[in-house]
Formats: structure tokens, C-alpha cells, sequence
């Protein structure tokens, strides 16, 4: 039987953040875990927006009261990202999920006040401090629970077949002579790989499980082809993935942004996942699959994560 968000449990007493949450995929995934009690803090990039998708959670779900919180984060400024990070710490002494959704895709070569391309900081960078900040208390909650109870899942894109041919271009990762869909497919690469170096570290067998220091099951997810507000903000992309869009609208194969929400739920809450489901790439719904030869290496995967570790102490926030 294919899973339907109606089948989680009861969620009261875990707490969750779902990143780019005040639409879309992140929004349901938020409201779904809601709606089964669980404590849900919301992401968004001012409070007025972080408030009006608390409202439009209660009135999805009337059942829904106070479970829910705002956390205030732009991910083109890093600083926000800590700042964000460090409300949260200061509010809860407990994390269960973590599900990193917040995307921009094949927008307008830009780059940030920090110095990174606008996707790559925001699909890449800005989660990975988020994350690193937040695995303190996500390792230390999963020692009071069963094993699987703590869980990072990664919304990506069968977008990162359009990675570059090297994957990842760290002599410019910014990719300035590159396409926008490049780009956006080198951002979503790194988030494969980035579940990945966490299953890695962190996940069942891991050194960190080893010495019982922790253990966080990870997951990265392809929710398909989704009606969400990212393609419209998709200013550059190719003809080919409007294209696509177009024709899955005809053929009733776009989801609403509900639906496709449910592989993360799969992967964040449900008592399904097992084990030897961490570290794995899931599409539509809730199917193991494989993501490319290069979502694979984990060679690069450790190269990645070197290099945003190297980037993060140099900007002075590690």
C-alpha cells in the first residue's frame, strides 16, 4: 500500500523545522506534521510571511493551536542562517527533524553579500551551516530515543542530472560562465551528496553511533514534478523544463504541492523507514531509487563537505 500522510502517528512531544515553508512542498510538509501534533517551526524570510503560513496551517487544520513557531531566516545572508539557528536553540531543548526544503531554481546569474551565487548559497551553503549549527541537539535528543527518531531529510530535484561534468565545479562554484539550469542542478548535487557525508558520519554504523555519541538517520528526496511557487520564479530556465511542466499538466502527472509533499513526510516521520533506509535517495512515493553516477561518489561527497567546512571557517562562522 503506497503511504498517505494519514498514516503517521501521533507526533506530540517531537519537535521539527521545515525550511522554505510558507509554500509549497516545505508548507504541506509543516501542516502535515501538524496536524498529527507535532511542534513545527516554520522557516521563512520575514515574520509577517512566517504568520500568514501559520494562519493558513490552522485554517487547513483547525485541530492545530499552538504547536507552531516562526523562525525568521533569508538564506542569502549567512549570518540570518545562525541567527535563525540560534533563536531556536535558545527556545527548545529538543530537535527530531530536520527537513532542509528552501530552493531557488534557474534564476538570474547573483551573487551574494557573502560572495556566493544566490542558488548555490541557497540550496547548498545556507543549509549546510544551518544543519552543522543544529546537529549538536539533534545528536544529543537522539540518544533519549529510539534509533530513527532523529532524522535530516533533504528536498532535492532530479534537476541535479544537470550538474556539470565534474559534479561539483569547485574551482568556481559559482559556475559564472555556466547556465542557470547548471547551476540549479550543481545546488541540488550537493544536496544528494550532503545526506549522503551525514549518513556517513552520523547515520546507523556510523563512528558517531559507534561511541554513542548519536545517530541521525538522513534521507534525500525527489518529489517530482510539483505545482509550486518555484516555478514561476524560475526566471531563466531552459525551454525544455517548461516544456515538461506544460505537457504534465495536460497528462495530469504535476502534483499539487500537497502530494508531493509526502515522500519528506515519508522520510522525516513515518515509522516505516528502517534502518537500512538511511543515506538513501527517494522519489515519488516513498520509492527507494538512485540518484546519478555522481550523486553516488562519495569521494565527492567528502570534497563537498571539506570544502563548505573550509568556507564556513573562513567566513569566520565555525
Amino acid at each position: 500500500m503506497a503511504f498517505h500522510p494519514d498514516d503517521l502517528p501521533d507526533l506530540s512531544g517531537k519537535v521539527y523545522i521545515v525550511t522554505g515553508a510558507t509554500a509549497g512542498i516545505g508548507y504541506h510538509v509543516a501542516a502535515r506534521l501538524a496536524q498529527h501534533s507535532a511542534r513545527v517551526y516554520v522557516c521563512a524570510r520575514s515574520e509577517a510571511r512566517g504568520s500568514g503560513a501559520l494562519e493558513g496551517i490552522r485554517a487547513l487544520y483547525p485541530s492545530v493551536t499552538m504547536n507552531l513557531g516562526v523562525l525568521v531566516m533569508d538564506h542569502t545572508v549567512l549570518s540570518d542562517v545562525v541567527a535563525a539557528a540560534k533563536t531556536f536553540l535558545s527556545k527548545e531543548t529538543e530537535l527530531h527533524g530536520l527537513v532542509n526544503n528552501a530552493g531557488i531554481m534557474a534564476t538570474t546569474y547573483k551573487m551574494t553579500t557573502d560572495g556566493y551565487e544566490a542558488q548555490w548559497q541557497t540550496n547548498h551553503v545556507s543549509h549546510w551551516l544551518f544543519t552543522h549549527t543544529l546537529l549538536p541537539i539533534m545528536l544529543e535528543t537522539s540518544k533519549k530515543y529510539p534509533a530513527g527518531t532523529v532524522r535530516i531529510s533533504y528536498v532535492t530535484s532530479g534537476g541535479h542530472l544537470m550538474a556539470p561534468k565534474a559534479g561539483i565545479d569547485f574551482t568556481d562554484t559559482s559556475l559564472s560562465n555556466g547556465s542557470p539550469i547548471a547551476r540549479y542542478g550543481q545546488s541540488k548535487l550537493a544536496n544528494i551528496l550532503h545526506a549522503s557525508i551525514l549518513h556517513q558520519k552520523y547515520g546507523p554504523g556510523s563512528p558517531s553511533d559507534r561511541v554513542g555519541k548519536g545517530v541521525i538517520w538522513t534521507s534525500s528526496v525527489h518529489p517530482g514534478i510539483v505545482k509550486t511557487e518555484l516555478d514561476g520564479r524560475a526566471q531563466e530556465a531552459p525551454w525544455f523544463l517548461r516544456g515538461a511542466s506544460a505537457i504534465a499538466d495536460m497528462m495530469g502527472g504535476r502534483w499539487p504541492a500537497d502530494k508531493g509533499a509526502w515522500t519528506s513526510l515519508y522520510c522525516i516521520a513515518s515509522p516505516e523507514i528502517k534502518k537500512e533506509d538511511s543515506g538513501v535517495y527517494f522519489e515519488r512515493i516513498a520509492k527507494r531509487s538512485s540518484p546519478s553516477s555522481k550523486g553516488r561518489d562519495m569521494t565527492l561527497a567528502e570534497a563537498l563537505d571539506e570544502w563548505t567546512q573550509n568556507e564556513m571557517a573562513r567566513k569566520g562562522f565555525l
